[in-house]
């Protein structure tokens, strides 16, 4: 396999969507705690990795598996287009499951049992999502898991990672609260990523006989709830650096409304796949990369 290919298969591009919100977490945990557990953040960064990886690699699996038709199998499949092995496929998918779950478990040994929950979660979502009898991605909840577990879990993982063996800290329901509305621009971005894609394919979707959210609100509505949380996620964002939860300078990300309001609406004008979507895609790029490096330049003037 060209490792152009196998880029394809695991959806490089799309990767930021777990980097970032890792990055983000370990910020987090420096900035309140000057916490970092540099061996377990390693190695849940190759396991995370991994997993992000055999879940696109099963995404395409099962597409491929379900596909009523041999149209998207060849044309817009990867697996046809690149008339790849099946069966290799499917061993490339369960190698990386394996040794992430290995990795996970060994991490679990040395920081405790809500990893453990956080991970199955992680873990039952990953292959749910296109896989099994009742696929996540086929139904009106994909946006859901996908902005939620990208988002929020990893970050709260790598947060958790750095800061359970920190006696200052206390595992409560704040702790997990104030993680998840500093997340929520994140959290929304990465919906918005997956509402956006099921806006654009909306007819070939219903050809496939997927019933995702855009089914069932239609296409002006979801575009909508797209605008909209970008705005909530923003809001998110203010509201955590009021309550400082965030350093200060991170309002520093307001700066790039401008532009994640003109390529929304370019998109919202004109949703088609291969034209506006790409525009969703930077707003998620630029999003993520704004807060880090805004994050990051709290951390080292304290702001």
């Amino acid at each position: 396999m060209k490792p152009s290919v196998f880029f394809e298969l695991v959806e490089i591009k799309a990767k930021t969507a777990s980097v970032f919100p890792f990055l983000m977490g370990t910020l987090y945990s420096y900035y309140h705690w000057h916490s970092i557990n540099a061996l377990d953040l390693v190695l849940f960064f190759i396991a995370m990795f991994l997993f992000n990886m055999a879940v696109d690699i099963n995404d395409n699996y099962w597409d491929y598996k379900n596909a009523t038709g041999d149209d998207f199998r060849q044309k817009t499949n990867v697996i046809g287009v690149h008339n790849l092995n099946i069966h290799l496929v499917g061993w490339l998918d369960f190698s990386f499951t394996v040794i992430a779950a290995i990795i996970g478990l060994f991490i679990v040994y040395r920081t405790g049992l809500p990893l453990l929950y956080l991970g199955l979660f992680s873990f039952a979502v990953g292959f749910c999502y296109a896989g099994g009898p009742f696929p996540i991605n086929r139904g009106p909840l994909g946006e859901f898991f996908s902005g939620f577990t990208m988002g929020y879990v990893i970050y709260l993982i790598a947060i958790y990672i750095n800061v359970v063996n920190n006696p200052l800290v206390d595992l409560n329901f704040k702790f997990y609260g104030d993680a998840l509305l500093s997340s929520l621009l994140t959290v929304f971005a990465i919906s918005n990523l997956l509402l956006a894609n099921n806006i654009a394919d909306q007819k070939e979707d219903i050809g496939l006989g997927r019933k995702t959210l855009v089914y069932y609100l239609g296409k002006n509505n979801s575009i909508f709830i797209l605008k909209w949380l970008y705005v909530l996620g923003y809001l998110a964002l203010f509201c955590s650096v009021l309550l400082g939860l965030l350093p200060k300078l991170m309002l520093l990300t307001f700066l790039i409304i401008p532009i994640v309001y003109k390529n929304a609406k370019a998109f919202s004008n004109n949703p088609i796949k291969k034209k506006t979507f790409p525009l969703i895609i930077k707003n998620l790029l630029l999003i993520t990369l704004t807060q880090t490096v805004t994050f990051i330049l709290g951390v080292i003037f304290k702001l």
